[in-house]
C-alpha cells in the first residue's frame, strides 16, 4: 500500500468536509473555502472526524494517484484551518517593493517598474526596515496558488551567484560562486 496514501487525515475542529456525485472535494473552514476534483476511481470518505481516500487496485498509476490525492486533500485542510505564507526578501541595492492592495509594485533594477497584480485569495504585504533588506509576504489558503504567486515574482529577478543579488526566500541559503581570482 502507498506510505501516504493510506493514512486517514484528521478533521480539527471547525473544518467540514463535503464529497460530491462528481467525486470533488470542498473542505471549509476558518481561514475559507477550497475546491479540488478527484480522479474517478479514487473513492474519497468522510468518517468519524477523518478522510480516507482507498484506492481500486495496486496499479502503479493508481499508487500514484492516492499518495497525490490524499496530500492535496490534506494541504487543503491545512490551508483552511492554518494558511500557508510565503516570505521574500529583495537584496541589491536600490531593489524596493510597495503594495497597495492586491498590487505590487517593484524596483529590481530594470529601466522599470515592475507592477504586479496578486490575485484576490493571496494577501500581500511588502515591508521595508531601514538598513534592512525589503521583505515581501505572501499569505493564503491555497498552497498552491500561493507558491506559483512566489516563483512568478521570484522569475523576475533570480539570485545570482556571484553577490548573492536578486529575490530569494527567507532563509534560503544561496550557492556562491568565487569570483574572477587576482592576476599573478
Amino acid at each position: 500500500m502507498s506510505r501516504i496514501g493510506k493514512l486517514p487525515i484528521n478533521l480539527p475542529a471547525g473544518v467540514s468536509v463535503t464529497v460530491n456525485k462528481d467525486n470533488s472535494v470542498v473542505v471549509k473552514g476558518p481561514k475559507g473555502e477550497l475546491t479540488q476534483q478527484i480522479d474517478a476511481e479514487i473513492k474519497v470518505s468522510v468518517e468519524e472526524g477523518k478522510i480516507v481516500l482507498e484506492r481500486p487496485s495496486d496499479q502503479k498509476r493508481h499508487k500514484a494517484m492516492h499518495g497525490l490525492y490524499r496530500s492535496l486533500v490534506n494541504n487543503m485542510v491545512i490551508g483552511v484551518t492554518e494558511g500557508y505564507k510565503i516570505e521574500q526578501e529583495l537584496v541589491g541595492v536600490g531593489y524596493r517593493a510597495t503594495s497597495k492592495g492586491q498590487l505590487l509594485e517593484l524596483a529590481l533594477g530594470y529601466s522599470h517598474l515592475i507592477h504586479m497584480e496578486i490575485a484576490p485569495e493571496v494577501k500581500v504585504t511588502a515591508v521595508t526596515e531601514k538598513r534592512a533588506n525589503p521583505i515581501i509576504t505572501l499569505e493564503s489558503c491555497d498552497k498552491h496558488l500561493v507558491g506559483q504567486v512566489a516563483a512568478k515574482i521570484r522569475s523576475f529577478r533570480k539570485p545570482e551567484p556571484y553577490k548573492g543579488k536578486g529575490i530569494k526566500f527567507v532563509g534560503e541559503q544561496l550557492r556562491r560562486k568565487a569570483g574572477k581570482s587576482a592576476g599573478k
